[in-house]
């Protein structure tokens, strides 16, 4: 299973960007992915996941009323458009999938984290 983001660039406070993720190699409608991020110095912490059969999906307090998670199934791919971006959004983000657990499991649209990409780095200027 391989996954591979893009969309990462510099931006400045205020300004948007979109991540993309393609996931080849695995079933894409049997998963769930989950965006998680890593500034410098910082622990990683995530940011949004999508359950793919469902299209249910979970947002991280930070995240919510700015950052949308959704996916395309025709083209294997998840995204996150992430809007009024400020410094402290500034980190590498990584898209991460596997296996989600049962429904009536709490954040049961967020995996079990099973394969990961290599980043993309996001930097906000103030």
């Amino acid at each position: 299973v391989q996954l591979v983001e893009s969309g990462g660039g510099l931006v400045q406070a205020g300004g948007s960007l979109r991540l993309s993720c393609v996931v080849s190699g695995a079933s894409f409608d049997d998963i769930g992915i989950l965006w998680y991020r890593q500034a410098p110095g910082k622990d990683r912490e995530g940011v949004s996941c999508i359950k793919i059969s469902d299209q249910r999906t979970y947002y991280e307090d930070y995240a919510k009323g700015r950052f949308t998670i959704s996916s395309d199934n025709a083209k294997n791919m998840v995204y996150l458009q992430m809007n009024d971006l400020k410094p402290e959004d500034t980190a590498v983000y990584y898209c991460a999938g596997g296996s989600t657990p049962p429904s009536d499991r709490p954040r049961s649209m967020c995996p079990f984290v099973h394969f990961w990409g290599q980043g993309t780095q996001v930097t906000v200027s103030s």
